[in-house]
């Protein structure tokens, strides 16, 4: 029997890579198939805060069209589609939003850049809605029955890539928070600290994106992960964690070893879990490991100077100080905002990273509205 070669176009599917990487392997085969299809994006829905967050695309870009969060229940058109699950195709955009005044920033970004007509598809996996993939064409009625058909599957295959990348990541963030509740049950912190802090880094990383070249991606796995940074202490002993006074020499040095600690646990799940797959690990790692350095060499554990402190563990240093500055402990009272940016404004290029300082001090409307939100209460 003779056999006929043939190459499959999506073979990199099957090798490891983040999400990002896999979607631009299925856009570049609907490009090659539909040249017409000038965008493809994700939306991802946080059911938390009912936010649908700007996540991944690939094709043309616009900056309003990154780093962008906004209520579903503000778009009744999408909300629509979240719940009859039903798709949804603009074929003239133009005509249906080009004399509409003071329309949302996506919007008005696809028609800034000419695009003319879009297909909206929500993803949904065993009944969960995990938000929408977007697609894009500069051509008036583009999406036919028949580019529909394959663009239907290729959407499928999209929610599936989103769906296992975020569940492996929830896989691990669930493992480490049940983990760190062990720890939190011993430490003086609270879990509305670590819910504070891990939105004041994404606020920080959302506010540099533009001067720092930060995705989405990026900024949505800083979100996940900065809960995750002092994982470390559940090794360190009570009698150490929970003294009242001052450490001596050998009990700081002990205290100081909870990073190190940090990435040797987060290294141990991820090898017991087969998560090594997971995006940004490495950004788990690094902000574990090193969100008690400082930027002129004097923290620890290594002594890492400036922009050789990871980006992400500098982020997560500023929302950690910043709540902590401002959250009452048994040991101290809660600073005001303003007092909290003086001091760190003083100590920006000293301990703390100048431009996430100046960054997270910019969002303070934003701050507020996070600190209303999860508040401490007399439990904690």
């Amino acid at each position: 029997m003779s056999e006929i070669p043939h190459q499959d176009r999506l073979e990199a599917l099957n090798h490891p890579g983040n999400a990002q990487q896999k979607l631009e392997v299925i856009y570049a085969h609907i490009r090659n198939r539909y040249p017409g299809i000038e965008r493809m994006a994700v939306a991802v829905y946080d059911a938390l805060n009912d936010k649908l967050k700007t996540f991944l695309s690939c094709g043309a870009k616009h900056p309003a069209l990154e780093h962008y969060q906004a209520p579903l229940q503000g778009s009744l058109s999408l909300d629509h589609l979240r719940s009859t699950r039903a798709t949804r195709i603009i074929p003239d955009l133009q005509a249906a939003f080009g004399g509409t005044h003071n329309l949302p920033p996506h919007t008005q970004a696809l028609l800034d850049l000419g695009f003319q007509s879009s297909y909206t598809f929500p993803m949904v996996y065993n009944e969960r809605f995990l938000g929408f993939v977007f697609f894009n064409s500069r051509e008036t009625s583009c999406f036919l029955e028949s580019v529909l058909t394959e663009l239907d599957m290729m959407a499928h295959m999209v929610t599936l890539v989103v769906f296992n990348e975020r569940s492996n990541i929830n896989t691990l963030v669930a493992t480490v928070k049940s983990a760190i509740q062990l720890t939190h049950s011993r430490d003086p912190e609270t879990g509305s600290h670590l819910e504070r802090m891990a939105r004041y880094a994404r606020i920080i990383a959302t506010e540099l994106a533009q001067t720092q070249a930060i995705s989405d991606d990026f900024i949505e796995h800083i979100y996940l992960f900065a809960p995750l940074h002092d994982l470390g202490k559940i090794k360190v002993p009570d009698k150490i964690l929970l003294k009242p006074g001052q450490l001596d020499a050998d009990e700081k040095d002990e205290m100081q070893r909870h990073p190190a600690y940090g990435q040797q646990l987060i290294d141990v799940l991820i090898e017991n879990h087969g998560l090594s797959g997971v995006s940004h690990i490495d950004m788990l790692r690094n902000i574990a490991l090193y969100h008690h350095e400082q930027v002129d060499g004097n923290g620890y554990p290594a002594g890492l100077k400036g922009d050789a402190i990871p980006l992400e563990s500098r982020i997560v240093t500023v929302a950690d100080v910043f709540d902590a500055l401002t959250s009452t402990r048994p040991y101290k009272h809660a600073w005001s905002n303003e007092e909290a940016f003086r001091e760190m404004r003083c100590q920006a290029g000293i301990k703390w990273d100048s431009q996430c300082v100046k960054a997270m001090i910019r969002c303070e409307s934003q701050l507020i509205e996070v600190q209303n939100r999860f508040r401490e209460n007399e439990y904690g």
